[in-house]
């Protein structure tokens, strides 16, 4: 039975099972949303150590965090991506283990990932045109990522989502490719309403779509929205009789977006954040490499006391986020 008094909430009396855990800053895609001329050179080249990652997820399993995801950057850069995803699920008290990737390695090491004790699985795939989803992440790799996720599929990786940012002046406009692909595969196609950053401004004006646009177009169409979980990140999700697979809208500049926060974040480099647009976060890497779980329980209580209530994305506010891949959206 978990320990109430260990149960890691804020001051608003959110509770916190969710834990967004970046492993490299680096990315190998040029995201024009996001790292159009690829990492700058300032870019840090290493991540925690395995001890680091230990003793944190150990810190977040004893304060009740049941969810791990797996995030970067690119995580597949790192070579020792395996071996932390069965750190992570090795911990007592961590139900899932999950992975956010751009899937350039899944037809590889698909089932190397189930082996390990991958739950679930989020790939970044932002037009199903080849020459769209060139033009958006430098990188035609299209049919690849479609192979690996077959592959995904084949190694028994039950939980299969898709990532979309949508971008006015890009992909809006194939919405309809789209739904025909969720008509006959099981996953979850997830649109995410593109975010300012400090490095975007100009992008983020001609692009922005503000996903409420997109909520009223299914609910006109018969989709029904389902009831969220306790470990769901915060997409709002619907699903249709006639569609195999299920929608997910990620919406933060919807009112009360922040109401239901579950998730913190860490970076690669061993910095707590408490939302993906605060401040510099806090520095918790000493005490981790020192393998102190208890201290750093006691670090992250304490500062998870800080947190706001929102982001203030709609005033302009991007804090010391410069673009996503610092800690993986």
């Amino acid at each position: 039975m978990e320990n109430q008094k260990q149960q890691l909430q804020d001051s608003f009396g959110r509770r916190f099972k969710y834990l967004r855990l970046s492993i490299t800053e680096l990315c190998n895609f040029r995201c024009n949303y996001c790292l159009p001329d690829g990492n700058p050179c300032d870019t840090p080249k290493g991540g925690m150590s395995l001890l680091q990652i230990e003793t944190l997820v150990k810190a977040f399993a004893r304060l009740g965090t049941t969810k791990i995801r797996i995030t970067g950057g690119e995580p597949a850069l790192r070579k020792d991506l395996c071996e932390i995803i069965a750190l992570c699920k090795s911990v007592e008290g961590i139900k899932t283990v999950a992975l956010t990737t751009n899937a350039f390695l899944l037809k590889r090491d698909a089932q190397a990932y189930k082996n390990a004790g991958l739950d679930a699985l989020n790939v970044s795939a932002d037009s199903l045109d080849p020459r769209m989803f060139a033009a958006i992440t430098g990188k035609n790799k299209l049919q690849d990522i479609l192979a690996g996720v077959d592959k995904a599929v084949e190694a028994g990786i039950a939980q299969i989502k898709f990532n979309t940012v949508m971008l006015k002046q890009f992909n809006y406009k194939g919405l309809d490719a789209f739904f025909e692909y969720l008509r006959s595969h099981p996953v979850t196609w997830r649109f995410i309403e593109l975010m300012q950053t400090g490095d975007n401004g100009q992008f983020f004006k001609a692009n922005h779509v503000a996903g409420e646009q997109i909520k009223e177009t299914l609910l006109a169409q018969g989709w029904q929205r389902i009831i969220r979980g306790e470990e769901a990140g915060p997409a709002q999700e619907f699903s249709h009789a006639e569609f195999a697979g299920n929608i997910g809208l990620i919406m933060p500049y919807s009112k009360d977006f922040c109401a239901t926060c579950n998730r913190l974040r860490v970076s690669s480099q061993g910095k707590l954040h408490l939302c993906l647009f605060a401040e510099n976060g806090v520095d918790i890497a000493p005490l981790l490499a020192s393998g102190d779980v208890d201290a750093s329980c006691e670090a992250i209580r304490h500062h998870v006391m800080e947190k706001k209530f929102g982001h203030f994305l709609d005033e302009g506010f991007t804090g010391a986020t410069k673009q996503l891949a610092m800690l993986g959206g």
